[in-house]
């Protein structure tokens, strides 16, 4: 068997940074070496894309040499840069150190957050026409941006929290006036754009709303109020497209007042119950929102899509996300793992979605460019 080259990307330019250094260090460390040839690239949080020297030493040293985490390091190179060429070539070629251009089959892209998980970086490699796992463009977008996100569920007929969205540079205090009416307290205040839970504030009165207005408007220009849902906070992985399957449920107990940043990465007090302790009618429910709100947000290959369970007014849908936690211990690979698949025939099959969908739209490509151009 031909060995797959691997463009595993992470770092990035969002908050998220750190997070995506863990996970990719885990995705190393589960893929199969007779199977794939991992090509590690780091972006730096301004930008720059580097060949991590230290990841690839690692990795040929073996699995079990890898880190917890891998550091942004390494030669500069371009992106992508061509699509009759999918290959990462370095800015000097001529540098004693250069690396030689490398080639690549696929990308999985590990950037949580803002310039990762927006469409932006998809939208490069749909340029460059090389093979990326997860969302594409649209559905990338979609889903990170919560008030576009929250539409889309909203005409598909999907019940959420009641929100309210505010954009920098209009009167906050007008916003916090509506907020107090509409949502009351406590209520949650978010940037529109951003996940780990970054940025998020649980507001129990006016003086700790301005201050969330303001923690949020430092993440992302729009922002996000919504009422706080008493309830069971639980989830859903969803994999493939065409049709989308859905995974066995997990319940997030968070070990602070809400799930926060400190909850997912650094502490262990959240306890995640895999499967989450819910009757049969529940589970199947459950899994056909999970379906609709990953189809409303014109997903692909995988998400997670996460849950409120209200007493009083039943399962209502908080948001997708296109590229979820995926160290082993995250609620994404756990949920597929009790539902039978493992941690790395969970990346073999997202892996082979992304080249079936590369081959799938190639074809349709060539077809839509017809005979070639007019001549008069």
């Amino acid at each position: 068997m031909t060995r797959r080259r691997v463009l595993l990307l992470f770092g990035g330019r969002s908050a998220e940074h750190d997070v995506s250094r863990v996970t990719a260090a885990a995705v190393a460390a589960a893929l199969d070496p007779d199977r794939y040839e991992i090509v590690p690239v780091a972006i730096t949080t301004e930008g720059r894309w580097l060949l991590a020297s230290e990841a690839r030493a690692a990795l040929a040293a073996g699995r079990d040499a890898l880190p917890s985490e891998f550091r942004v390091e390494g030669a500069p190179v371009t992106e992508v840069p061509d699509p009759s060429e999918p290959a990462l070539v370095p800015l000097d070629r001529d540098a004693p150190d250069a690396p030689a251009a490398t080639d690549v089959d696929v990308v999985l892209p590990l950037l949580h957050g803002p310039y990762g998980e927006d469409g932006t970086v998809q939208g490069l490699f749909e340029l460059a026409d090389v093979p990326y796992v997860g969302a594409g463009v649209l559905g990338s977008a979609l889903a990170m941006d919560k008030r576009a996100m929250k539409a889309a569920f909203a005409a598909a007929g999907l019940a959420t929290a009641h929100w309210l969205a505010f954009r920098d540079g209009h009167d906050a205090g007008a916003f916090a006036d509506r907020v107090a009416a509409e949502l009351g307290y406590p209520c949650f205040v978010k940037p529109a754009n951003m996940g780990s839970s970054i940025g998020v504030s649980k507001a129990h009165d006016r003086a700790e709303l301005d201050a969330a207005i303001d923690a949020a408007l430092g993440y992302d220009e729009w922002i996000l109020a919504e009422e706080a849902i008493a309830g069971r906070e639980i989830e859903v992985g969803i994999l493939g497209d065409d049709p989308p399957v859905a995974s066995v449920p997990g319940e997030v107990v968070p070990g602070a007042e809400f799930y926060t940043y400190a909850d997912k990465y650094e502490n262990d007090a959240v306890q995640l119950l895999t499967p989450a302790p819910l009757d049969d009618a529940q589970t199947a429910a459950l899994q056909a929102l999970a379906v609709r709100a990953f189809e409303a947000c014109c997903g692909e290959a995988m998400a997670r899509v996460d849950f409120f369970l209200s007493e009083t007014r039943g399962f209502l849908v908080n948001e997708v996300n296109t590229i979820p936690g995926f160290t082993p211990a995250s609620q994404y690979p756990r949920m597929w793992a009790a539902s039978g698949v493992g941690y790395a025939a969970l990346l073999d099959r997202l892996i082979d979605l992304a080249v079936a969908r590369h081959d799938r739209r190639t074809r349709r490509a060539g077809r839509q460019r017809g005979p070639g151009p007019l001549t008069g």
